[in-house]
């Protein structure tokens, strides 16, 4: 068959992954980015077994481990002094590396890069001077959407420095009243500080970097900031708020994935598998230029994922009961699995993540 044109916006894992399944497929493919690479990004640095059985069945099974990623094997949460550790399998791996990388192979398939250029949803038809297809991938500003009432805004930043505490192969979160803080080491031993926080709660604390240590000493972890002169409010990055759901995630001649496809706060990596299994599952129809079978598809194998993710997201938004839930599991630690085998499923696999 005729394979049409087809132009990728956004050049992150989700972008650089459909590009590059669709360039193998014999497309024409070109992908911008309005950002230069490397940059750096701190949002996106766990990948779980979702997203590592996705990198495998695309043949890239070994690139995270070429990059130098870092095993880990345990999830450590606090709440108003109260610590938990539960088993958990998947890597930690800085932004930086992991997308030059995926930009390289998608280049190598075949796929026009180009930097610095910015594009936008233009509904009806295509944004771009290819003539065919364009692929959303631009993030959660990616198509039109709508945001929860009750969205958090992210926030984060990566320390040079960081107390000994904060050990290599373990994730840890902090849940406070106004939001939580995830911190985990990186490859290079930087440490990753990605958070969530309710805008009102920022601007009580007059800021992102107050909010995250207000966060971090209500949960009962180290303070992070005091012991790096370098880090300042400018350092933090913040983001639109994180929960939206699009009008329509395809149409004729348009595709979104990944956060373009709608966005619920992540847990443990589930972002980063949600980018990376639906760009690859995203490929074929787009391909056929199949809108509504990419919409039916999306909600097989994301959407209910995301529903579990909301109802992880509701009990974070109530310290009270969540410092219950750490208090049961620093006793059973077993309790955690059903929850972290879940989102470490497979894609590909049917069965409902949502735990009963």
């Amino acid at each position: 068959m005729d394979l049409p044109n087809i132009l990728v916006i956004g050049a992150g894992p989700a972008g650089a992954i459909a590009a590059r399944g669709l360039a193998l497929a014999g497309a024409r493919v070109t992908m911008v980015d309005k950002a230069h690479f490397p940059r750096r990004k701190v949002c996106g640095c766990c990948l779980n077994g979702n997203a590592l059985a996705a990198l495998q069945s695309m043949g890239l099974g070994d690139l995270p481990a070429k990059l130098g990623a870092v095993p880990l094997h345990s999830f450590v949460t606090a709440s108003a002094g109260r610590i938990a550790t539960v088993p958990l399998k998947g890597v930690s791996l800085s932004r930086d590396a992991l997308d030059v990388a995926l930009i390289e192979g998608a280049v190598k398939a075949g796929v026009e890069f180009k930097e610095g250029m910015a594009h936008s949803f233009q509904s009806g038809g295509t944004a771009s001077p290819c003539d065919s297809i364009t692929v959303f991938a631009n993030g959660l500003n990616g198509v039109p959407s709508m945001v929860s009432k009750a969205s958090r805004i992210g926030a984060g930043t990566i320390l040079d420095h960081a107390p000994a505490f904060y050990e290599p192969g373990r994730i840890y979160m902090a849940v406070g009243t106004g939001g939580y803080v995830g911190l985990v080491r990186l490859e290079d031993g930087r440490l990753d500080v990605a958070a969530a926080f309710d805008p009102g709660f920022v601007k009580s604390c007059g800021g992102l970097a107050e909010s995250a240590e207000r966060v971090i000493k209500e949960a009962g972890f180290p303070e992070l900031l005091s012991r790096e002169p370098t880090a300042s409010a400018a350092t933090w990055k913040g983001t639109p708020a994180l929960t939206r759901t699009p009008t329509r995630i395809a149409g004729p001649g348009w595709f979104a994935v990944g956060d373009a496809a709608g966005y619920v706060e992540p847990f443990t990596g589930e972002g980063m598998a949600w980018a990376i299994s639906g760009a690859a599952a995203a490929v074929p129809f787009i391909l056929r230029n199949d809108p509504d079978g990419w919409i039916r598809e999306h909600r097989r194998i994301i959407g209910r994922r995301q529903r579990t993710c909301r109802g992880l997201a509701r009990l974070l938004r109530r310290p009270g009961i969540y410092h219950w839930v750490v208090r049961g599991l620093n006793r059973f630690p077993s309790f955690a699995r059903p929850i972290v085998r879940a989102l470490n499923q497979p894609a590909s696999e049917s069965v409902s993540p949502c735990p009963s």
